[in-house]
């Protein structure tokens, strides 16, 4: 049984949003984003993965396709596979997110 504590992976940088992977796998692929101040990540998609976002802390400006909600904590969203995610952070606070893909992304990477 692989166990992880999720604050290990809350680090912020100036310079972009921070990620960390919390889980890789054959089938599975997790991932820990930081964002502060104006920062964003995205657009990203993957045709044949689907995708959940948690917000676990802060407040987000989420886009999938052209669907757009402000996700606050412990809020969370689906992308379907082929959709486009992007998201922003959208308060004075930091955010942190939970990315969670299956199928991993195709080419490897969730950025």
């Amino acid at each position: 049984m692989k166990r992880r504590n999720l604050t290990d992976l809350v680090h912020f940088s100036e310079d972009d949003v921070r990620r960390e992977v919390l889980f890789d796998s054959d089938r599975f692929f997790s991932q820990v984003a930081c964002l502060q101040g104006n920062q964003m990540m995205g657009p990203i998609s993957d045709p044949t993965a689907e995708a959940m976002v948690t917000v676990l802390t802060g407040e987000v400006a989420a886009q999938v396709d052209k669907g757009r909600a402000r996700m606050k904590q412990w809020e969370t969203v689906l992308v379907p596979a082929g959709s486009e995610l992007t998201l922003r952070n959208a308060s004075a606070e930091p955010s942190v997110v939970l990315l969670v893909i299956a199928p991993p992304p195709s080419d490897g990477d969730a950025a």
